[in-house]
Order: structure tokens, then C-alpha cells, then sequence
């Protein structure tokens, strides 16, 4: 399965070829690397040669940002609900990943027409684009991130999308010690969305492996959903993991008590030049 996010207006993949991908992100031209982009096409389109900005790779790990012509940060629009803060970032990034488009709206579909309120949990939750669907859903949402940057990010960009006023918790915390409180706590939730890295470290220098960790990760997590959960949503970045693999992970997890199944699959952007759809890493959707 393959949900694609192509709905943008103001965000474009123009081209892909030898490694990297050409974007303009609200007429903002960039020239990024992308591990997926193993194909070298023809570049024709001129852009690849009159980027605004481009990210270098460093043989020796890292990399930098090679700006001509840009301001220091700019607006982003999804549709006519979401508004975010994009820069230049370390690691390529620019704070926002646009082919999670087609997981926030699924995310404000589900928790709009649950009839009922919902508590969602957003864990790894980066600038908050998760967060700010099930806030415009009408849920109350706890978002939750290891980097006060970003969780400050995420805030601003509530703010930009007119969301500052909903019912948002912003936490700085290692997610799986914050679970481990929820259970204490007794706190429950009817969404849990989670984005682990590959690799991590917490506020206090923890360690996150998604290899060892993952599992028993989401067995954690199922300890917090309430009684009558609506959905929960993994995300994946990691090169080499199967959608398939979190599937199987999701429903060993949760269909013993819940019943339910997972959906699995590849988030994808479309890309202008040739029509085809770029893979943008492996997403489950387990839902009762």
C-alpha cells in the first residue's frame, strides 16, 4: 500500500536523480540528498543549477548548508489549516516533512468523527504536524519530544495555523520515560502516534535503538490506550525496514486485547518531471 501526500500547493518535488531531490517549498528552490533517489536521470530541468539553497554531505559524516539566495526561515501552507515555520536545519532537515500530509489528514478525519472526546498522544512528536491534526480534529493532544527546539517549534507553529487556543500539552521529556509515568498516573489515550529515529538520545543522554528498542516500545504503549482506542500511527525513516515489518510489530502488539488490524505501507510524494511517486519511508495505521 502506498499513501501519497498530493495535496500540496506550496511544497513540490520537481525532480529526483543521483541521490538528491530538487523541492520548492513555497517558490524556494532546494537541492537535498535523499538514500531512496538510487536512479540518475537526465537533470533537465535548470533549477538543479539555480537552487536558493542546497545541503553538501560530508565524507566524514554530517554536512552543511550551501545558501545562495535565502531568507533565514519562511511560512509553509498545507490546504487551509496548517501553517509552519520552514529553515534550514542540521541534517538536511527544514522542520517540516511534507509527505506526512496524507497521515495528518488522516489523523484529523479520525479523531473529527470519533463523536466522542479523544486524547491522542504524540510521541517524537518534532514540529508538530501530527499535533496540530488531532488538535484541528477537536482532541486534546499531549506532545511530547526529547529537543526544547523543536517542541518550541512546534508551538510557534500552532500559533501560524491559528491553533494556539486548543488544548495542547507541549512536554520536553524522553518518550519512554513519560509513558512510563502515564502508567503510573493512569492515564489512558484513544490515539498514540509515534515517529522514532533510527538513533537517538534523550534530554539525560538516554539511548534509543529502534533495533532493541522498537518492540518492546510499543508493548509499553499499549499498556496507555484506552479502552475503546481509535487508531494508533507509526512512522519509519529507517533505511531497510519493511512497512510489512511494522505491521507485524503493530498487530502482534495490540490485536491480543484489541482485536483490530494494521495497515502498512509507504508514505510517497509525487514528483513533477516524470509522474511517478518518490517513497518517503514505511508508516502503520493499526485501528480496532
Amino acid at each position: 500500500m502506498q499513501w501519497i501526500s498530493d495535496k500540496w500547493k506550496s511544497y513540490q518535488v520537481l525532480d529526483a536523480s543521483g541521490g538528491c531531490r530538487l523541492e520548492s517549498w513555497a517558490g524556494k528552490i532546494l537541492v537535498r540528498p535523499d538514500p531512496q533517489v538510487i536512479w540518475d536521470t537526465p537533470r533537465q530541468d535548470p533549477r538543479w543549477n539555480r537552487f536558493d539553497a542546497r545541503y553538501l554531505r560530508s565524507e566524514t559524516g554530517g554536512g552543511r548548508w550551501d545558501i545562495r539566495h535565502l531568507p533565514e526561515s519562511w511560512t509553509l501552507q498545507y490546504g487551509n489549516w496548517l501553517t509552519f515555520r520552514v529553515k534550514p536545519m542540521n541534517f538536511k532537515h527544514t522542520g517540516v516533512f511534507p509527505e506526512q500530509a496524507a497521515n495528518w489528514d488522516y489523523i484529523r478525519q479520525k479523531v473529527s468523527q470519533a463523536g466522542r472526546p479523544v486524547r491522542v498522544l504524540n510521541l517524537f512528536a518534532y514540529s508538530g504536524g501530527a499535533t496540530l491534526a488531532a488538535a484541528a480534529g477537536g482532541a486534546e493532544v499531549w506532545h511530547v519530544d526529547a529537543a526544547k527546539g523543536m517542541v518550541a517549534m512546534a508551538r510557534e507553529n500552532a500559533q501560524l495555523s491559528g491553533l494556539g487556543d486548543r488544548p495542547i500539552h507541549w512536554i520536553v521529556d524522553d518518550c519512554g520515560k513519560f509513558i512510563q509515568r502515564e502508567i503510573r498516573r493512569g492515564r489512558k489515550y484513544d490515539g498514540v502516534i509515534m515517529d522514532p529515529p533510527s538513533y537517538g538520545r534523550g534530554p539525560s543522554g538516554e539511548i534509543w535503538k529502534i533495533e532493541r528498542d522498537f518492540y518492546p516500545f510499543l508493548t509499553t504503549v499499549a499498556q496507555i490506550l484506552s479502552d475503546h482506542p481509535l487508531f494508533v500511527l507509526i512512522n519509519s525513516y529507517t533505511t531497510g525496514l519493511a512497512p510489512s515489518a511494522v505491521g507485524y510489530a503493530a498487530d502482534a502488539v495490540f490485536r491480543p486485547r484489541f482485536g483490530g488490524r494494521t495497515q502498512c505501507g509507504e508514505l510517497g510524494l509525487p514528483v513533477c518531471s516524470t509522474g511517478l511517486v518518490l517513497p518517503c519511508g514505511a508508516a502503520g495505521r493499526w485501528e480496532p
